[in-house]
């Protein structure tokens, strides 16, 4: 499916693992069917949340192939490629490609932190060879370097590029980034407790880890943001802060798996160094999402 124009919600699926540590993939079946009864507008595997830096190359195909299959052509499904070295990077995109996989999330190359001009052509490395449309990341938090404003002017009129997954968190360079935005380069929100403030600038919706939980909210937030109910939106953004907070109390993914768990979803299992949650910060996400109306 076409991911040039997409809009709305953009779920960046968590990896259920079983009590072996493997994948889990009834699971990750289950989680596509909520997705698509949801309204989800399409489904990224292998990002962040989805625990790909500790998943083989194998493992990493075997989910996509799952999730393509079983979402049989109704939304687009994302892959995320991309790694610090820049021809791991391509090798990951090209073998997803060759799987069908629908576009590419490609993330700045972390811990190496190149200067402006490596991280372009770390880009365009792969932008150069690909046939399927790509998003940039832009997540300097984890990353520890960001895609500058030179480097978002030149990629953005790249043929294979569609867009750019901004959660910087920093409102500033989102709007300098929304200056290079038209019908062939779009933004999606990063960051679930800024998505309307994203919309505002231009954006076309948000790459979430909220929606694994709740589907159907960020699907209608979206939406109502586009069909020009902006009140709605807003109320759905400020309604579902708490929760949004509390499923960033501890680093993602680990809180959004152990919320996964509450519901009866997947298996509370993380690759190691993830732990499971604090008592603490596990109180204050099941007592946000029992206010969601997510678990009794």
């Amino acid at each position: 499916m076409d991911i040039t124009n997409l809009t709305g919600s953009v779920v960046a699926l968590v990896t259920p693992f079983d009590a072996d540590g493997k994948v889990d993939f009834d699971a990750l079946e289950r989680l596509v069917d909520f997705h698509l009864e949801g309204g989800t507008d399409a489904i990224l595997v292998l990002g962040t949340t989805g625990e790909s830096s500790t998943m083989t190359d194998g493992e990493d195909y075997a989910v996509a192939e799952c999730v393509i299959s079983r979402v049989a052509g109704r939304i687009p499904v994302i892959g995320g490629a991309g790694s610090n070295c820049t021809e791991e990077s391509l090798k990951k995109s090209l073998g997803l490609q060759r799987r069908g996989i629908d576009g590419l999330l490609l993330i700045t190359p972390y811990y190496n932190k190149s200067n402006e001009e490596g991280i372009y052509r770390h880009f365009t490395s792969v932008l150069d060879k690909v046939d399927v449309p790509c998003i940039l990341y832009n997540i300097p938090g984890r990353t520890g370097c960001s895609i500058s404003e030179r480097n978002v002017a030149r990629l953005s009129t790249h043929p294979n590029v569609c867009g750019i997954k901004e959660a910087s968190g920093n409102i500033s360079y989102a709007t300098t980034v929304a200056r290079y935005l038209s019908d062939d380069f779009r933004m999606y929100s990063g960051n679930d407790d800024m998505v309307v403030p994203i919309l505002s600038l231009g954006g076309s919706g948000v790459i979430s880890v909220w929606a694994n939980v709740a589907p159907a909210d960020v699907h209608g937030m979206v939406a109502s943001w586009l069909a020009g109910d902006h009140d709605a939106a807003l109320a759905t953004q400020l309604k579902n802060l708490d929760l949004v907070h509390a499923l960033f109390s501890e680093v993602n993914p680990i809180p959004v798996k152990a919320a996964l768990a509450e519901m009866g979803l997947i298996q509370e299992k993380y690759r190691q160094p993830l732990w499971p949650m604090a008592d603490a910060t596990r109180v204050r996400l099941v007592d946000a999402m029992r206010a969601a109306g997510l678990v009794g």
